[in-house]
Formats: C-alpha cells, sequence, structure tokens
C-alpha cells in the first residue's frame, strides 16, 4: 500500500471518494509493525499513552520526552505509514514554548504530523507558525482530555445549537490556521457530518458518528487488551485481554 501524504489527505475531498479514512492509536513498536503491513492509511501516538500504557488517570501527567519516545517508537515499527504523534498538556502553553516543543517533537520522533488540541487563539497562531515552517498539523475539538478538568468530565459535545455553533466556529478557524485534518472527539452525530460537509479538508471521527470522513479508535480498546471495559462508541473485534491470562495461565499450570 502506498504510503499517504499530506497531499493525499487535502486532495480527498475533491475526489468525492466514498472511502472512509482509517487511523489506528497505538504505542508501541511491535503493534506498530503489524499496522505496518496492514491496509491502514494513519496511525496516532495519542497522549492517551499515559492512561493506557502509564497508568496515569488523565493525559495530564503526560510529558514532551514521554511522547518523543513513545512516538520514536512507533515511528520505527511504522516506517511506511503516516504517523500522527500528540502533544501533550503544557507543551504549548505559550506561543514560544508549543513551537520549541513542536519542533523538538517533531525533529526527534521523525513522525509526520503533530495534533494540538483546541482552537484557542495561542493554538491557531501556533498552528499557523507551525504549517508556514514545514510542519503539518492536526487539529483536535469536541472532547478534548487535556481539558478534561476544566471541560467537567467526558461528554458528548455540541448537543445545544449555541455549544454547536462554537465548535463549527473552532473548525473552520482550524482549517483557516492551516491544518489539513481536524479530529472530532464526541461531537454530537449530526453537528459532525455538518462539519464534515463544510469543510474542505477531511474530518475523522472518534465517538462522533458515522458521517465523518474516517475514524479512529485506540488499538487497545479495539482489540480489548486491558481488564476495563472500552468506551461505549467502541465495539472490540476480540478479547486480548482475557485470552492472554488464559494462556499464561495454562502454561503456569504445565510447569
Amino acid at each position: 500500500m502506498k504510503k499517504l501524504t499530506t497531499r493525499d489527505f487535502r486532495a480527498f475531498k475533491k475526489s468525492k471518494s466514498n472511502k472512509t479514512l482509517s487511523m489506528l492509536t497505538c504505542y508501541d513498536y511491535q503493534s506498530a509493525q503489524i499496522l505496518n503491513e496492514t491496509q491502514l492509511d494513519m496511525v496516532l501516538v495519542g497522549d492517551s499513552v499515559g492512561n493506557v500504557i502509564l497508568g496515569f488517570e488523565t493525559t495530564v501527567e503526560v510529558t514532551i520526552n514521554d511522547m518523543i519516545t513513545f512516538s520514536s517508537a512507533v515511528k520505527r515499527g511504522a516506517q511506511n505509514k503516516f504517523v500522527i504523534a500528540d502533544m501533550p498538556f503544557g507543551s504549548y502553553s505559550t506561543f514560544e514554548i508549543g513551537v520549541e516543543n513542536a519542533i523538538k517533537l517533531f525533529q526527534a520522533s521523525k513522525v509526520e504530523a503533530l495534533k494540538l488540541e483546541g482552537a484557542f487563539e495561542n493554538n491557531l497562531k501556533i498552528i499557523k507558525a507551525l504549517t508556514e515552517n514545514g510542519i503539518p498539523v492536526v487539529g483536535h475539538i469536541g472532547l478534548t482530555p487535556q481539558s478534561v478538568h476544566e471541560q467537567g468530565g467526558y461528554y458528548i459535545h455540541g448537543k445545544d445549537e449555541h455549544a454547536g455553533k462554537k465548535i463549527i466556529e473552532q473548525a473552520k478557524s482550524l482549517e483557516k490556521a492551516g491544518v489539513f485534518m481536524v479530529v472530532l472527539e464526541c461531537v454530537d452525530a449530526p453537528l459532525a457530518k455538518t462539519i464534515t460537509n463544510e469543510l474542505s479538508i477531511p474530518t475523522i471521527g472518534i465517538g462522533s458518528g458515522k458521517d465523518t470522513d474516517g475514524q479512529v479508535l485506540v488499538i487497545n480498546d479495539l482489540l480489548k487488551l486491558g481488564p476495563n471495559t472500552p468506551p461505549k462508541f467502541c465495539k472490540p473485534v476480540a478479547d486480548l485481554y482475557q485470552t492472554k491470562k488464559e494462556l499464561i495461565s495454562k502454561y503456569l499450570d504445565e510447569l
């Protein structure tokens, strides 16, 4: 499969393709090697590594050095895939800090793009500066886990008219700032469809209905690699946690 580029993603809408773009979130070298051998379009190294791999309660504890470590590992495993890395909490709190950390993460990890949460004025300035200097950026609105405390928890965003208009404005401001793609997380499904129709760049949904241009899930949820129940919007294709536990128990019984 041909490795996709930002040019391909920007041309996606114009092509009026019936294809759904595919993205999976991955955190380790071996899983990335598997994804590298599939028809997957994109790999995201999410700051959700804090919850899923490092055992933190939220993503807030994840550092820029954590993201460099995990993004570099994934990129080494998925060399033929378009890989995107999250900018973690606090790493773009000001314009100067954001640009410096983005360059650091982009250079060290060798990923193809970075993802920033939110559409605040400072973020838009950073996105514009990065894209003008050769660093592709993905936007992320709706539920933004780095702001979960400020947002007041996990819930569907944009269900009322006022909130919906705000999210549409955010999506358009991100497009204007230069992002080539926008992730819509836990956005009300009809609103996500409207945003998808109004933007000239692809939308990637997670818990935002089926009418976005693409879908993203965490591979650990898709394969149920942990003991916890995956989010409602994810229907696991296997229960590898239970399978691995049974196989390890079988080995121990046979010692």
